[in-house]
């Protein structure tokens, strides 16, 4: 469905799900991270399970380059343009923009599928400030590392960026970002670093990214605890084999009492996958259930809601864990087993990562991993203690 008149397409009271046939052809190349597939994935498995009616779903515009610019550089805009029309980047284009160098590779949709991504995340923010929803899922975005003019971390564009920006240009002077992607959320720390309008909040795995950048003078290591940033940052560092009750812990001690002192009028939360015991791109253990229950307390946070994707590496349970997200931000339960079409969603899928060659039948038949609880450790009551300390 195209979103034209997007104020009245929409009844408040049902959450929204902003997708794009755009991420089913699409890829970042045969070797790289983001070769599967998982926006595609995500919708198909939601509509086998008759999740997502088209009275809910929303067609992403793409960004324009006046809309892009809202963040990022002009000049860089045009180098990712050019990027995709040409297929192929300058020497001096790939050293001053990061493009084809540093897992940011050329392909075919560079500009295209970024920019969608963001159109979605800008439409999402449009659809909250008109009141035509109070809950919008934009899996496609999350896109939290990109600079103004370099891409960073898989990421050209910043998609959170811009959906923030777009909620305060509406008027709006309270916005908090939760980050609980397994990486850092530094393109968005560092954008609002010192603007009291916005909080930023991220959970993520201690010395992961951005892992050698330096700290500048005066300031703390990016993404540590003692973080803020220009002040207007909390960062909650973990440790190795972070399970489901020290993610319980942080929801309740941390994110739960900085959105109650901060009283924010809407929540971008970035729900990245990649914590996920499943995930070659971290070392972390939560399941999916710890990530849905940060999911439900945000959405009772504020009156708007915008949900995000980010991070997620292994085709099976990122689309079983945004599926979820999907089903938690309607208020309904996950079955106990999967079959038929929605079976069949997740069979077909293959991956060449070692972990895809013979993949455990549970990754097709459930939606909701068993739990992994564990002891509470001091390095996690440490890295709170810090986040909610005036």
């Amino acid at each position: 469905m195209p979103c034209q008149n997007v104020s009245a397409m929409f009844v408040a009271s049902q959450p929204v799900f902003i997708g794009s046939e755009i991420y089913r052809h699409s890829s970042y190349g045969r070797m790289h991270p983001l070769a599967i597939p998982r926006v595609s994935t995500c919708i198909d498995l939601c509509r086998a399970l008759g999740w997502l009616p088209d009275a809910v779903y929303c067609d992403s515009p793409q960004a324009t380059p006046q809309q892009l610019a809202r963040f990022h550089d002009p000049a860089y805009i045009a180098a990712v343009q050019s990027a995709e029309r040409t297929q192929s980047v300058s020497e001096a284009a790939r050293r001053r923009f990061g493009l084809g160098a540093e897992g940011n590779p050329v392909f075919p949709e560079v500009f295209r599928r970024p920019a969608t991504a963001a159109g979605g995340s800008i439409l999402a923010a449009r659809l909250l400030l008109e009141g035509a929803a109070g809950i919008v899922f934009n899996p496609a975005g999350g896109t939290h590392h990109g600079q103004p003019a370099r891409a960073s971390g898989f990421c050209y564009f910043n998609d959170p960026v811009l959906a923030i920006l777009t909620l305060l240009d509406g008027g709006l002077s309270r916005v908090l970002y939760l980050d609980i992607d397994a990486h850092h959320g530094d393109g968005v720390q560092d954008a609002f670093h010192d603007d009291p309008r916005v909080l930023t909040v991220s959970v993520h795995e201690a010395g992961r990214w951005p892992m050698n950048r330096p700290a500048g003078p005066g300031r703390a290591a990016p993404g540590s605890a003692s973080d803020r940033a220009g002040g207007m940052a909390r960062n909650i560092p973990v440790p190795r084999d972070f399970h489901d009750a020290e993610m319980d812990y942080v929801r309740e001690a941390a994110l739960l009492t900085l959105a109650e002192r901060f009283e924010p009028e809407a929540v971008v939360l970035q729900c990245g996958s990649d914590a996920l015991a499943e995930d070659p791109m971290s070392r972390l253990t939560l399941s999916n259930g710890a990530l849905w229950r940060v999911v439900a307390a945000a959405a009772a946070m504020s009156p708007r809601l915008l949900c995000l994707g980010g991070g997620g590496y292994n085709p099976w349970a990122v689309a079983r864990c945004w599926t979820g997200v999907w089903a938690t931000l309607n208020g309904w339960t996950a079955p106990n087993e999967l079959a038929g079409e929605a079976e069949a969603v997740l069979r077909a899928l293959s991956w060449r990562h070692s972990w895809g060659r013979c993949p455990p039948d549970h990754w097709c038949t459930t939606l909701a991993d068993p739990p992994r609880q564990g002891t509470l450790r001091e390095e996690v009551r440490e890295s709170v203690r810090l986040a909610v300390a005036p």
